[in-house]
């Protein structure tokens, strides 16, 4: 007569080891939307959490900003301090004064670094996605000492990661300044090339999973001449990011930052052979292929925050992540 009992017993036990590694929810804060003069540049940032808790700083990729991650934040917010800024001629952030020199990844390092400054945030943890790995790698290298962890998510520092197309697209997008040329860079911020080319790209099969939010709000920004012509620049700035990659590397096997990597494997540009590579100088990287694209924080931000809060509170546990104030209130 006790066996009902015993079965549901044992399965509710089975049932809490199964969910055991997962991170517990927790209730998010409020998302502030916040400006700041950053070397007289005004800066949009978003800013959630207890600024007494381990910070992470997310950097966007093209052709978003830190709206891209809008429903990550409240995911993670309940745990760590979360900052998500625009980068210069970004989503709100302003755009470099006419007449100066070209947009470039690293005057783009330069001004989050001048930013982390401003905020005083002395130690954090970088999540990078696209271009956020020509900016995060560029700011590893000028602040070493404040990196924590980092989280790589479509964000490549590997040739393994790119595919003979792409990388042939970038060099292109350096060498060739011809008018034809830029043409074809111009139609990657237009309707058809945000919209169907970035966001629906992967999504074929489950066009459900994009929210028509992300472009909108992206194209609302790209309406504007003098910002497509940022993200020209920046295409044709990426190909010496990828003539970096072997410093890049090097960093990372001198410093042996705590790393996970969580990507998008439908992305058939930035492909999951980057993700596996690595390991090649990160041998204790925890590496995790989703199903999902190169937006994977627009597809999947609760499997994403999963891991995200489960690796950084493995490193809590070990006593490798510390806690900086920021300026929230």
């Amino acid at each position: 007569m006790h066996r009902p009992i015993i079965c549901l017993l044992l399965s509710l036990a089975f049932m809490a080891m199964a969910n055991a590694s997962e991170p517990i929810a927790a209730w998010p804060h409020k998302t502030y939307y916040r400006y700041i003069e950053v070397e007289g540049q005004r800066t949009f940032y978003r800013e959630a959490g207890d600024t007494n808790r381990p910070t992470l700083l997310l950097l966007h990729g093209f052709p978003s900003s830190s709206h891209t991650y809008r429903e990550l934040i409240p995911l993670l917010s309940g745990h760590y301090h979360i900052i998500a800024p625009d980068y210069l001629g970004s989503g709100y952030s302003a755009l470099p004064a006419s007449g100066q020199t070209p947009v470039t990844f690293d005057r783009l390092a330069e001004h989050i670094a001048a930013f982390t400054e401003q905020l005083g945030l002395q130690r954090y943890s970088l999540y990078i996605q696209d271009f956020g790995a020509p900016v995060g790698f560029r700011l590893m290298q000028l602040q070493p000492e404040r990196l924590q962890a980092l989280v790589v998510q479509n964000a490549n520092a590997y040739l393994q990661g790119l595919t003979p197309s792409r990388l042939a697209f970038f060099e292109q997008a350096h060498r060739d300044r011809s008018s034809a040329n830029l043409l074809r860079l111009h139609g990657l911020t237009t309707a058809e090339g945000v919209r169907n080319q970035q966001y629906l790209r992967d999504v074929a099969a489950h066009p459900e999973r994009m929210s028509p939010d992300a472009w909108t709000h992206d194209l609302l920004a790209l309406a504007d001449a003098s910002r497509q012509q940022v993200q020209v620049q920046l295409f044709q700035d990426y190909w010496k990011s990828i003539e970096a990659y072997p410093q890049w590397q090097a960093f990372l096997r001198k410093r042996q930052p705590p790393t996970l990597v969580v990507w998008g494997q439908n992305d058939p540009a930035f492909i999951s052979e980057g993700a596996l590579a690595y390991q090649q100088d990160l041998p204790t990287a925890q590496i995790h292929l989703i199903d999902a694209g190169h937006f994977a924080v627009e597809e999947q931000p609760v499997m994403l925050a999963k891991h995200v809060v489960g690796f950084m509170q493995g490193l809590e546990q070990q006593g490798r992540l510390v806690s900086t104030p920021g300026i929230a209130d």
